[in-house]
């Protein structure tokens, strides 16, 4: 008779579970009494919530008017990068040119004085390029050298973005363009004195006119993210094609410019099977100013559905919604006349930031909208953008 066999000793187990040292990102959506208000942010440090050091961007709305003079975006950015500057013990000029912190002015209607604060903990490793899977919501940013004022809104202004977008990819670990959901830029314009400045070191600049400054480095920082994401061809004949044919867009961009920065800042939201967390986002263009179903679209691959509203339990994760809008320049919505822009008492930006900004509200039923005007070549003329972020996974 064959002798029992006796199992193989086998050693206990006693090594700890593999930890998943991919990068995550954290966001926080934080209200503000006043546009120096910093104390939700502190206080999230002071808890040990979040930790200064893996604060990676900032995006918010002041209450300032949105204009050339709307001043509410330099204070509210010295006054975070002063105390990140205490919390870090790194010098907030250092800061300053390191972490972008894109702000818009105006929070007409029933906006709500904003900031969303992107964290990045985890590492990227580079022997994860070959992972796969629907990969979670990644972050990279990127600034430019400053750009010269002779420069603003000029191919030298696109390639300059251009580069910055690829660079904030590369950070991000994002290497397909389709996985690139968002976009978000900020841009510098050209002043009286910059202007001044720049005819004295025999330069001349695209326009002197500020506010028209402004639209010229949109329309720049629009064509550098349709170029990066290989929505337009990197051809600098197009140049002449900018502010002029408005058939050419960049369907995830949102670009703001300012007085408050002299280079461009870029913010590149997407998704990565280099990254963990529960985060996603969805972009859908706007045809117009009452594109509604442009909402719906940018919530449906999240999972979350309007009935008209969102419910209390979707509006819950919901991280951050992001609004680019224009009044149509034709001077019509879907044939019928409007009068943003020749209202000589109310900026016609602040007629679409309130307007655009009700409506996508009542759907969120949140007024904490990061909206934001003047959307030239991002997104269908006279519509935008819609991009949400949400926790959770359909």
């Amino acid at each position: 008779m064959d002798a029992l066999l006796s199992p193989p000793l086998v050693a206990p187990d006693d090594t700890e579970p593999a930890v998943d040292e991919r990068p995550a990102l954290c966001v926080h959506r934080l209200g503000m009494a006043h546009p120096g208000d910093l104390s939700a942010l502190a206080a999230l440090l002071d808890a040990g919530t979040l930790r200064a050091a893996d604060i990676v961007a900032v995006i918010g709305k002041t209450e300032g008017n949105g204009g050339v003079n709307d001043f509410t975006r330099g204070y509210f950015t010295q006054t975070l990068m002063a105390l990140l500057a205490e919390r870090t013990g790194r010098p907030a000029a250092t800061l300053l040119r390191e972490l972008p912190c894109i702000l818009s002015g105006g929070t007409e209607g029933v906006l709500s004085p904003h900031y969303v604060v992107f964290a990045r903990s985890g590492r990227l490793e580079a022997s994860s390029g070959d992972a796969t899977g629907p990969g979670a919501l990644a972050i990279g940013t990127a600034v430019s050298a400053p750009l010269a004022a002779q420069h603003v809104g000029r191919w030298a202004h696109v390639e300059s973005v251009a580069d910055a977008v690829r660079a904030a990819m590369r950070d991000a670990g994002i290497a397909r363009t389709e996985d690139v959901a968002f976009v978000q830029v900020k841009c510098p314009c050209v002043t009286a004195a910059r202007a001044q400045a720049a005819a004295a070191a025999g330069h001349t600049v695209l326009t002197a006119d500020s506010n028209r400054s402004m639209a010229t480095a949109r329309a720049a920082g629009a064509f550098g993210v349709a170029i990066a994401l290989g929505e337009l061809p990197d051809d600098a004949a197009l140049e002449a094609a900018m502010l002029t044919d408005f058939t050419r867009f960049s369907s995830r961009a949102s670009v703001s410019s300012g007085v408050e920065v002299e280079a461009n800042e870029v913010i590149v939201l997407g998704h990565s099977p280099r990254w963990q967390g529960e985060l996603r986002m969805g972009c859908a263009p706007m045809g117009d100013a009452l594109d509604l179903g442009a909402v719906a679209r940018a919530l449906r691959p999240l999972g979350l559905a309007a009935e008209p509203q969102l419910s209390e339990a979707d509006a819950a994760r919901v991280a951050a919604v992001f609004v680019k809008c224009e009044p149509d320049r034709r001077g019509s919505v879907r044939g019928a006349r409007h009068t943003m822009l020749d209202d000589t008492d109310i900026n016609a930006q602040r007629h679409i930031r309130g307007a655009v900004g009700g409506m996508v509200a009542g759907v969120l039923g949140d007024g904490r909208i990061f909206v934001s005007g003047g959307a030239e070549h991002q997104g269908p003329d006279g519509g935008g953008l819609v991009a949400v972020i949400a926790r959770g996974t359909p």
